[in-house]
This record gives C-alpha cells, structure tokens and sequence, in this order.
C-alpha cells in the first residue's frame, strides 16, 4: 500500500463514517432523552433511500401505505384513551394533528406529486416529509406506555420494533434493492485523489446538521429542555418540561436523521429493505465509543468506523464485516473500566 492507495481508502472511510456519524448521533439523542437503545434506527435510513428511490421512478413509495396503517393505528389508541381518560378537547385536537392530519397530509403531498415526477431536491423534501412523522408514531405505538419501564424491557422492545419494521418493509417495498442518482454529479481531481460531488454534498450536510443541533440544544426552549430531560428525567418533569413531549421530539428528530442518512447514502450503495441493520449497527458501534452520552465522541468514533471497514475491505473484503463488528470488543473493555454506572431499575 503506497500513500495514494491509503488517501483513497481514508477518503472513503471519513465519507461512510460522516453517515455513520449521523446514525449514532440519533442514537445517542434517543438514549439520553428516553433511555431507549433504539435499535431499529437503521430503518428509517433504509426508508429514506428506498422512498427516495421509488419516486424517482414515478411511482408512490410504499412509506406513504406504511405511514398511513401507523396513523390509523395511533389515532385509534389516542381515540381509545380519550375515552377512558376524558381528555380535554384541546389536547385531543393536538394529538390528532400530530398523529393523523400531518401524515395524512404528507402521504396527499406524495400521492399528487410522485406521479409528475418533481425535481430531485422536492423529491428528497417529500422524502423527509413522510419518513420524519414515523418517528413520533412509533414513539407512541411501541414506546410511550413503557416510558418508565427498566432499560432493559426497552431494550427488548426495540428488538421487536426492528424485526417488526423489518417486516413491514419487505411488505411495502419489496426485496428489490435500489440505488438511487447523487445530488451532485461531478467530479474534482486533487493529483490521484478523485472526489465526487455527493461525497462534498454528504460532509456539507454532515457538517451543517451537526451545527444545527450545537445551536438547536445550546440557544432554543425545545433543545434545552431535551438537555434537562436528558440530564435529569425527575427534575425536568419538577420544573414542568414533558417527559413524553422530550420522548417525542427526540425520535422525530431521530427520524429526521435517519431520512437525511437514507438519502445521502443512497447513490453510492444499493439500498434494500433490511440494510439498515447494518448501517444501524455501524452507528452504534459509534456511539458505544461514546458512552451513548457524547455527540462529540460519537463523530469520532463512527469516524473510526468508517475508517475501519474501508481499509478492511482493502485487506480483506470478504471479513470487512468481521473485522468491523470486532473492533467493538475492545471498545467494550474500556467502556467497562471507566464507566462506573450502578444497574438500572
């Protein structure tokens, strides 16, 4: 290996790991806010490249089937519970909003425009549009009667949400697997070190996403009560915050990432309805390294990551998974010598 084989391999690794890093950083955010390890992450990037792929076919993307059964099925638990409890009328109102009139709306958006075959960013806007309301609906499908429960039934739950959605996605997109264009085609040459538009495209919105976040939880109400959630669940449920408005926001914007990461990743793999295990996977591993409490550490180390599997694939592309996936052990090892936390219950 000379230097212009390890600067291709290192560009690659940084580019995979700038999608990791977005992946672990939605995982670290579920984590501290809710306590939830959400593991089926992965699929909300899968549903982005896979909805984004199938509008640029001109056909209407099974997410908008998919989105409209969680709709129905959680306006019906709202309905029930408003009986039972006798909510007030306003708050049934803003339970209707968020779980029936915006994803209905989204999913009118996408029947009206997949057909006229729209331009690229509308159909990444449109992407976004019905991938990110999943996110607050399996909030309250799977999540928001177990709020309090131990993080280990959280965590069995999460295994159900993955195997359920991985299912689901099978029903509503198929096995077939899709690539979808980039955003940018071009091409800069730097001497033997070629970049690609979409690969500048994946680190400015990278970039831009994590500035957004720094300003969203240093300078807003909604961040810093997300902050104070996640410091303190008791605490900011004494100075009035919601734990269950934190819960929901932090898996819409959960999802809102994982849509992002679908869309970026999408040109440079072929997408499949269960490929977001993986790349869920590769997240976590990140944010493992970070304790799943620091987004700073989380970058590094899905940085590593990605740096990792490319120059396995180099040295080894049949094991680049093997070889990935145990670089984990270690991590673990040292999270175990300077983590000092008692055992939840």
């Amino acid at each position: 290996m000379d230097l212009t084989i390890a600067a291709i391999l290192s560009l690659d690794g940084v580019t995979n790991g700038a999608i990791y890093a977005l992946v672990a950083i939605a995982l670290v955010l579920v984590f501290a806010v809710t306590r939830i390890v959400f593991i089926p992450q992965g699929e909300f990037v899968a549903f982005g490249a896979l909805t984004m792929a199938l509008l640029q076919t001109g056909k209407l993307p099974g997410t908008v089937w998919l989105l409209l059964a969680m709709s129905a099925v959680a306006t019906a638990m709202d309905l029930v519970q408003a009986r039972r409890e006798r909510w007030a009328a306003a708050r049934l109102g803003h339970e209707l909003l968020r779980h029936l009139l915006l994803p209905l709306a989204a999913a009118l958006a996408a029947w009206w425009l997949a057909p006229a075959n729209p331009p690229l960013l509308v159909q990444a806007a449109l992407t976004l549009a019905l991938v990110t309301p999943m996110g607050p609906l399996v909030y309250r499908l799977a999540y928001r009667s177990l709020a309090d429960a131990s993080v280990l039934v959280l965590l069995i739950v999460s295994v159900g949400v993955h195997f359920a959605l991985t299912g689901l996605g099978l029903l509503f997109f198929g096995a077939e697997g899709f690539r979808n264009p980039p955003f940018w085609d071009q091409r800069f040459s730097f001497g033997a070190l070629a970049v690609t538009g979409q690969t500048l495209i994946i680190f400015a919105a990278s970039l831009t996403l994590l500035a957004a976040l720094f300003v969203f939880f240093d300078r807003s109400l909604p961040g810093k009560a997300l902050r104070a959630t996640s410091i303190n669940r008791t605490g900011a449920r004494l100075l009035g915050i919601s734990s269950d408005g934190a819960g929901r926001l932090s898996f819409t914007m959960a999802a809102f990432i994982g849509a992002l990461s679908g869309l970026l990743i999408g040109p440079g793999t072929t997408v499949y309805y269960d490929s977001g295990f993986l790349i869920g996977l590769k997240g976590f591993m990140a944010a493992v390294f970070a304790g799943l409490t620091s987004f700073p550490l989380a970058v590094l180390g899905a940085l590593g990551v990605g740096l990792i599997e490319s120059f396995g694939s180099f040295w080894a592309s049949a094991f680049k998974e093997v070889i990935v996936f145990t670089a984990i052990l270690p991590v673990l090892l040292w999270r175990s010598f300077v983590d000092h936390h008692g055992e939840d219950h």
